[in-house]
């Protein structure tokens, strides 16, 4: 700890602290453009200069001078510096006077305007006139995507965009080229940037300069109203804030949230917002003659009622899908189980996970900010840049601090750090096993090795073998002790931790996913669009928000409310349990899930006990207490790893298939009902495709 005096205020701070972060434990206020806590130091825009007393006769930039390079008094008293001398007040004043020189002043145009940094810190730290009469230079705007738009003549260099791509998402796609009046920032290739976290830099500009294509000239940050949620464009289950104007969601933004996002969200969270407005489904349909007819709520129930009077209990089903929220698959459950069936299940068709097995068994073990904890990495059955972008960047970041082995078993890809390819697929963890492989040395001299475990390994025949194995494994390399369990299943879906953790699986008698398919006669599909529907039979009820694949195949329609649409209890890969709120909506005659379950009961003569979502969560909180923890995750039991791999199906019991694993996701733009209703995401998947987005190594 270093001890300082700001502004008269004597302070103790860590050593590693700069002056600029010093200052602001003192509660002075710094003004800065290129400083970022999660960015390396440039110390290129000046803003934060302060007065240190000892030092050079001239303003210090507080953001790149450390506390212990600061020299003490004469007495060995500890260094003063000073934030609001007449020194720094001037010194700013310059300082702000300079970055002016060239902007053009557009703010009434502008997209930043209201929310601008430099609007902010000219009107405190800046002057009132401008002793510069030259014309201001213009730089041409370049193309660097569908998703950032570029006004570089707004740009003042502070490079937070250039460190970004390189540190953080792992890809040097923007640069700083020429010098002088001369210098620009662009991608080096000029084509558009590939990163599936881009968007970031709409946030870290500090000016105009890089602001949302698709958000461009709609609206004033003042006309929205702001709502805190939750994302559900993958299980890592990102803080989140929606902004709506009306009944239209106009744009997403993250939250901090240090322990799952950090400030990070992924391009899919940010643009998926239009995807929200496109092919909704509005009102109920039936099929008659081949065809779905706009109907009636009470008609479309009337014939499911029909169809349920109909047919057998065990010949009635429901499939949880990839956007359900924990009050929705509650009341799917029990309005199923009211109708005597057992027939449950919110996996993939081939999915080894069950709860009986415990939560440790489908839980990301480690924690996300765990992973910064772990020495060594084996990643099996996955590729978390596609699946779970935020949480890569974790890993990335994790792997620059050094030291940092990583191993993959399955499909080769580019995960923006280097790792070693060990196999493609479950004899490659036989090798680990037995020692042939040489990287199970490294996972063995690691005091907390990670195994990040993906549904590409699991979502097979032999999933449970495979699982067992890597339990064996573990306790091979010492992956779970007291104090630290590495084994993490990586879900790609925000609903199947709640899911598992509610028991929406087969019950006693009960037949999964992929039996249902085939033998259930009266089949509810709660936003499932990811199954195969050319091997659905019976009787579909669809209950969704989008005309998908579902809706497609569905016999009756029942429209919901999306997750932006309803207050709704989601569980990420971690076991963290998160709260999503309402910021609009839902159209026409659509209602929120859970309640079209409850009017349904009534219709079938078995009448769910909650009538509204106090109620529900009340009765949910009373069979599950740990929903009741938001923002918390229920704390695991001691494992024993020799019976957890048994109970798993390894050691030799388990037999493997000799298939290579296969990554789950494909289109990293494509993955739900909104994102396939997405214009953004079309254009940016058309463009991965087609090559318009090019890797670094063509």
């Amino acid at each position: 700890m270093t001890k300082l005096i700001i502004d008269g205020k004597e302070v103790e701070v860590p050593d590693h602290y700069t002056l600029l972060q010093a200052c602001e434990e003192a509660g002075a206020e710094i003004p800065r453009f290129c400083f970022h806590e999660r960015l390396s130091i440039a110390g290129n825009c000046r803003m934060c200069l302060v007065e240190v007393k000892g030092g050079p006769p001239k303003p210090q930039a507080s953001c790149a001078l450390g506390v212990r390079d600061c020299r003490p008094g004469p007495n060995g008293e500890p260094p003063e510096v000073l934030t609001k001398s007449p020194m720094v007040k001037k010194a700013r004043e310059g300082v702000m006077e300079f970055l002016l020189i060239n902007h053009p002043l557009d703010c009434p145009i502008c997209d930043q305007g209201g929310e601008c940094d430099l609007q902010d810190q000219a009107m405190a730290y800046g002057v009132d006139k401008n002793r510069f009469a030259e014309n201001k230079r213009a730089v041409e705007d370049k193309y660097i995507g569908p998703l950032v738009r570029t006004k570089m003549t707004r740009c003042i260099h502070c490079t937070r965009c250039v460190r970004f791509t390189t540190e953080v998402a792992g890809i040097s796609e923007l640069g700083l080229l020429g010098r002088g009046e001369d210098a620009e920032i662009t991608t080096y290739l000029e084509t558009a940037m590939t990163s599936e976290l881009q968007g970031n830099v709409i946030d870290l500009c500090p000016v105009g300069a890089l602001t949302s294509r698709p958000y461009q000239d709609t609206a004033r940050p003042w006309e929205l109203r702001k709502t805190e949620s939750i994302d559900v464009m993958d299980a890592v289950g990102s803080n989140i804030r929606v902004d709506a104007r009306g009944r239209e969601v106009m744009r997403i933004l993250p939250r901090l949230h240090e322990e799952v996002n950090e400030e990070w969200i992924s391009d899919k969270s940010r643009f998926i917002w239009d995807g929200l407005r496109s092919q909704r489904l509005d009102r109920p349909y039936v099929r008659k003659n081949r065809k779905l007819v706009p109907a009636s709520w009470d008609e479309a129930f009337s014939a499911i009622a029909r169809k349920v009077k109909a047919t057998k209990p065990e010949k009635i089903g429901a499939i949880g899908g990839a956007l359900s929220s924990v009050e929705d698959l509650y009341a799917l459950k029990k309005l199923v189980n009211s109708l005597g069936s057992e027939n449950l299940d919110c996996r993939a068709p081939a999915s080894s996970l069950d709860p009986v097995k415990g939560r440790e068994s489908y839980l990301f073990n480690s924690t996300i900010a765990g992973i910064e904890d772990s020495d060594a990495l084996l990643i099996i059955g996955s590729n978390p840049r596609l699946e779970a972008a935020v949480l890569n960047s974790r890993i990335l970041k994790r792997f620059k601090m050094g030291n940092y082995p990583v191993g993959l078993i399955g499909e080769a890809a580019d995960l923006r750090y280097d790792y070693e390819h060990i196999g493609n697929g479950p004899e490659s963890i036989a090798d680990l096993i037995s020692g042939k492989a040489r990287f199970v040395a490294k996972l063995k001299r690691a005091k907390r090795p990670l195994i990040i475990v993906g549904e590409g390994a699991l979502n097979r025949r032999d999933g449970a073998a495979i699982l067992g194995r890597i339990a064996d494994l573990a306790e091979k390399t010492g992956t779970i002790s007291k104090d630290w369990n590495g084994v993490s299943i990586l879900h790609t879906n925000a609903s199947t931790v709640g899911g598992l953790d509610l028991g929406f699986v087969p019950g006693k008698g009960g037949k999964s996913t992929s039996a249902m398919l085939k033998d259930m006669e009266l089949l509810f599909l709660h936003g499932a669009d990811e199954i195969d529907m050319n091997s659905v039979n019976g009787f579909v009820v669809y209950i969704g928000t989008h005309g998908d694949a579902g809706a497609h195949r569905a016999d009756v329609i029942l429209p919901a409310s999306a997750y932006t649409e309803k207050p709704a209890t989601y569980v990420n890969t971690e076991g963290r349990v998160q709260i999503a709120n309402r910021a609009a909506f839902a159209p026409g005659d659509a209602k929120e899930d859970w309640a079209i379950f409850r009017a349904l009961s009534a219709r079938l003569g078995a009448k769910l006990p909650f009538d509204n979502l106090a109620a529900l969560r009340t009765a949910l909180y009373s069979e599950f207490p740990h929903f009741a923890a938001i923002d918390e995750m229920a704390a695991t039991t001691d494992i024993d790893v020799k019976a957890l791999s048994k109970q798993l199906g390894g050691g030799k019991s388990g037999k493997l298939g000799p298939a290579p694993f296969k990554n789950p996701i494909r289109d990293f733009y494509m993955t739900n009902p909104i994102a396939r209703a997405s214009r953004v995401m079309a254009e940016c998947s058309s463009l991965r495709a087609g090559g318009g987005m090019r890797e670094a190594a063509e």
